[in-house]
């Protein structure tokens, strides 16, 4: 069979399911590159936003991760602050509003340091990481539901939870371990 010259698929018919607050899903038949019409169920999200805060004020950097229950994973969860991104703002305007609801911080210095997908087998949304230094503390704004307990780990402590499971939010892994790698390489 010879190989289709399209780099990407080609949408046949799309049909809207469901249209909530924070998404949407969609069907849609596709031609995909490689020439098969295959059905794809996905969920369209504006994307989110990651805060990798970090205290540089102690000789052992201090990360701020938040705890709160998380239904979906059935438990609580030690994360980075998140959020997602309103339609139209931009995402170091959402990683700052995030900070501060979540946690009343505030940072001096904000630098984009990742961009991925979260589960692009069905999901579009791109998750945004942002590092957060020059912490100032103030009071948090979160949303009604949200119950999150909030604490400082030095650096190396947050490195172990990841390696021993206590980590278990891709998001925050992925933001600890980026940072390992990055002060291995400085």
């Amino acid at each position: 069979m010879a190989k289709s010259k399209r780099s990407r698929a080609q949408v046949v018919s799309s049909k809207l399911r469901f249209r909530g607050p924070l998404f949407t899903l969609i069907t849609e038949m596709v031609r995909e590159p490689g020439g098969a019409l295959v059905r794809r169920d996905i969920v369209r999200h504006p994307g989110s936003v990651v805060v990798l805060a970090v205290d540089n004020s102690r000789r052992e950097p201090r990360l701020l991760l938040e705890r709160q229950y998380r239904h979906a994973a059935g438990t609580y969860l030690w994360e980075l602050p998140a959020g997602h991104k309103d339609p139209k703002e931009n995402e170091l305007a959402a990683g700052k509003r995030e900070l501060w609801e979540e946690t009343g911080f505030t940072a001096t210095k904000w630098k984009r340091i990742l961009g991925f997908y979260v589960s692009p087998g069905f999901l579009d949304e791109r998750m945004t990481l942002f590092l957060a230094t020059g912490l100032r503390p103030g009071e948090a704004q979160p949303e009604p539901d949200e119950k999150i307990a909030l604490r400082f780990f030095p650096f190396r402590a947050a490195v172990r939870m990841v390696m021993t499971g206590r980590i278990q939010d891709a998001k925050t892994i992925a933001g600890i371990l980026w940072l390992a790698a990055a002060k291995k390489l400085s």
